[in-house]
């Protein structure tokens, strides 16, 4: 069974950076997709950015690219959200997420982390 647990949220001013971490436990985290999805309050949940399971093709939503990147860590099996310049807007509930490879939807979900940008 995998299992996810984000990490390394909080509050950080406007044009700051914060690093999230999602730990992967279980089998086989070199055969998974990861995502980073965020939902603020009164929105709908949407993706941010993922990282194929190779590490060889990633994502991202359009209004961070340039300011985010993602990478993955197959020795310590965790994948990474690196948040630079961030902005109110970005304030939200992250969640991890992994799918099998080849496969559409995600399957396993992390518990959340909150990050807050004061502006």
């Amino acid at each position: 069974q995998v299992q996810l647990v984000e990490s390394g949220g909080g509050l950080v001013q406007a044009g700051g950076s914060l690093r999230l971490s999602c730990a992967f436990s279980g089998r086989s985290f070199y055969l998974y997709d990861m995502g980073w999805f965020r939902q603020a309050p009164g929105k709908e949940r949407e993706s941010v950015a993922a990282i194929t399971w190779s590490g060889s093709s990633t994502y991202f939503l359009d209004s961070v690219k340039g300011r985010f990147t993602i990478s993955r860590d197959g020795a310590k099996n965790t994948v990474y959200l690196q948040m630079n310049s961030l902005k109110s807007e970005d304030t939200a509930v992250y969640y991890c997420a992994a799918r099998l490879r080849q496969l559409t939807d995600y399957n396993y979900w992390g518990q959340g982390t909150q990050v807050t940008v004061s502006s």
